[in-house]
């Protein structure tokens, strides 16, 4: 005889009630495998939101270090003032903006005065009579005045003329000494239009660890004007970008800040070819370190030739886009 199938159970009517209702509850709740729950949503969209906020403290406080930036690249006596630098042979150089001037300035009287730069590296300037020369802003006594150079704690003598729209310092560079001129008139600062620059983005604000070197390491650096100079060296920063690990050596400028001199795969394309440069605090205990590139910033060598830039070491170029920061300047407009 045919065997006869079994009867199909049947879910009581209450029974199938209550679990129709507890599967409407957990869809409505999100729960499962469709997707997160309610608390978990309202703590990604916090999340969301606190990041958001972080973005914007972060945007609006690279856009208040740009200004502040700005403010002081255009000021009388900032690095677009500047109009000569002029190396100084020991001896005594006639100073002025005359035709036969050993020492032809581009602004000021046809004399400013007689400039000596002695054996042992002092240097000394006497004014010429009236050319309303001024050491610090005070009026130049009678003789010579020995000036202060660059590499002076206390900071260069500024020699002020034009009514104190000129001057010139004294920097000195690997053993050699040179006049820096500044005139506020000059054209690169009346004519300045501005820097472009990348969006500002939490992507390139970077944590990075130090490396320190043993104390009083140095490192060579070479200038735009061919000279090598050796300086602190207190470690390097390692940090990681698109997968990769790169590395930039740090050099001490004094101040205790990090500064790295770097060029990257934008150089000479969208930024200044030579280098940029970007300052960074000192490492904590961690030796954790902030790399916000959205502060890197242009030498004065990528607005004036009359500066002495230096280049990056061989280990600080990069083979990595960094798109952030300052680009290319933009050219001056001639009809300032």
């Amino acid at each position: 005889m045919p065997q006869s199938l079994p009867t199909p159970r049947l879910v009581p009517t209450g029974l199938l009630g209550i679990l129709m209702i507890m599967a409407i509850g957990l869809s409505a709740c999100g729960a499962g495998p469709e997707g997160p729950s309610a608390a978990e949503q309202a703590a990604a969209a916090q999340r969301a939101k606190a990041e958001a906020q972080a973005a914007q403290r972060h945007a609006e406080a690279v856009e208040a270090w740009r200004k502040e930036r700005l403010e002081r690249l255009q000021r009388p006596d900032g690095w677009l003032a500047l109009v000569g630098l002029h190396w100084l042979e020991r001896g005594n150089s006639i100073v002025g903006s005359g035709p036969t001037r050993g020492l032809r300035l581009a602004v000021g009287p046809d004399e400013l005065g007689v400039i000596t730069l002695e054996g042992d590296g002092t240097v000394r300037f006497r004014a010429s009579r009236g050319a309303g020369v001024t050491f610090d802003d005070k009026p130049a006594a009678a003789g010579a005045q020995r000036l202060r150079t660059d590499a002076d704690p206390a900071g260069p003598t500024v020699v002020g003329f034009n009514g104190g729209d000129a001057s010139f310092i004294v920097i000195e560079r690997s053993g050699r000494y040179a006049l820096r001129v500044r005139d506020a008139l000059a054209p690169t600062r009346t004519g300045f239009t501005g820097i472009d620059h990348f969006p500002v983005t939490p992507d390139w604000r970077l944590v990075g660890r130090f490396e320190p070197n043993p104390p009083g390491q140095t490192l060579a650096i070479i200038n735009m004007q061919g000279q090598e100079e050796f300086r602190p060296n207190p470690g390097a920063v390692l940090f990681e970008k698109a997968g990769q690990s790169f590395r930039l050596e740090a050099v001490d400028e004094g101040d205790g800040r990090l500064f790295l001199i770097f060029a990257d795969r934008t150089s000479g394309h969208e930024t200044y070819a030579a280098v940029r440069f970007l300052y960074a605090d000192p490492p904590g205990a961690d030796q954790r370190v902030i790399l916000d590139f959205n502060r890197a910033y242009n030498p004065p060598c990528a607005f004036t030739p009359y500066s002495t830039c230096p280049l990056p070491p061989p280990g600080n170029r990069l083979d990595l886009r960094i798109e952030a920061g300052e680009k290319k300047p933009r050219p001056p407009d001639a009809a300032a």
